[in-house]
């Protein structure tokens, strides 16, 4: 080989070198991304199966039910439109309540249970994450849309 075709040939295993670093770094990436979906994406079978993502809104008041394990808790979260039952197996933060804001992260299973393996509750009266506030803001935008849509339609029937 004389120098130049050297050169090249290593300018070429830089290149694939880099290429392979980007390509895995971005596969990590992509892998750890978790998504964000409120109930009513849930309902609509927006939110993806089988892979990890946040689940956001209001814990549904009554819902609440503890498993004779001790351990294990079943509730509801939902954004005033749909509601999507949720399994827990763990210590709930002590800000955990019926009718609070709260963000479980985890996975749908086969029957539309959200497994959780993390549960956040909001840390003040004020606070709830943004896509959860905008999510529970739209459900009850469209729900008032509904709403109005059915007392025109019944205004126009007399």
């Amino acid at each position: 080989m004389d120098a130049k075709t050297k050169k090249l040939a290593l300018i070429g295993a830089a290149v694939v070198a880099v290429g392979a670093g980007v390509t895995l770094a971005l596969q990590a990436f992509n892998d750890n991304l978790v998504f964000f979906f409120s109930p009513t994406q849930v309902a609509a079978q927006e939110a993806p199966m089988g892979r990890t993502f946040r689940l956001g809104g209001v814990v549904e008041p009554g819902s609440v039910k503890r498993l004779e394990d001790g351990v294990t808790v079943t509730f509801g979260i939902t954004d005033t439109a749909k509601i999507v039952p949720v399994q827990y197996t763990g210590i709930l933060p002590d800000l955990f309540a019926e009718g609070q804001g709260v963000v479980a992260q985890g996975k749908l299973d086969e029957k539309g249970v959200f497994c959780a393996s993390e549960v956040l509750a909001k840390h003040d009266e004020n606070y709830m994450p943004p896509e959860a506030a905008k999510a529970l803001e739209d459900a009850h935008n469209a729900g008032v849309a509904q709403k109005r849509a059915e007392a025109a339609a019944n205004a126009n029937r007399s």
